[in-house]
């Protein structure tokens, strides 16, 4: 592999050009990133409805799904490449899964089958994101 060179043309002074591309410039992408994320693995881009509150209402649901997969990703083990996972494969290997829910008064049950492929990250992902225990 050769040299990666990369050049950037800026008007922002002050700065060397590593600090420039890595710092502000990549950064910027990432937001792209999120932005394509929404758009494309929550269909957030879909305001089919006639009525502007209708719309209104359903973006504002995307933004809470968003969230709700941006939280399931960072509970994931630091190291692990579930944590750099879109969520189109959260969705796939995490969510879409063969399991009895149970619903009692106090709590929810969830029995995962004998062979889940992933239930270690399962049962941690579900300690990490329990609510916490009161005394």
């Amino acid at each position: 592999m050769g040299r990666d060179t990369r050049y950037i043309v800026t008007n922002l002074e002050g700065g060397r050009g590593k600090h420039l591309y890595e710092k502000l410039y990549s950064a910027r992408g990432q937001a792209e990133n999120h932005i394509k994320a929404w758009k494309t693995h929550l269909a957030a881009d879909r305001t089919s409805c006639s009525k502007a509150n209708a719309n209104q209402m359903r973006l504002m649901l995307h933004g809470c799904a968003y969230w709700v997969w941006w939280k399931l990703r960072a509970a994931c083990p630091k190291r692990s490449p579930w944590r750099r996972a879109q969520f189109d494969t959260l969705r796939l290997h995490l969510v879409k899964l063969a399991a009895t829910i149970v619903e009692k008064k106090t709590r929810i049950i969830v029995t995962l089958p004998a062979s889940c492929p992933r239930k270690g990250l399962l049962l941690l992902l579900f300690d990490a994101l329990a609510p916490p225990k009161t005394a």
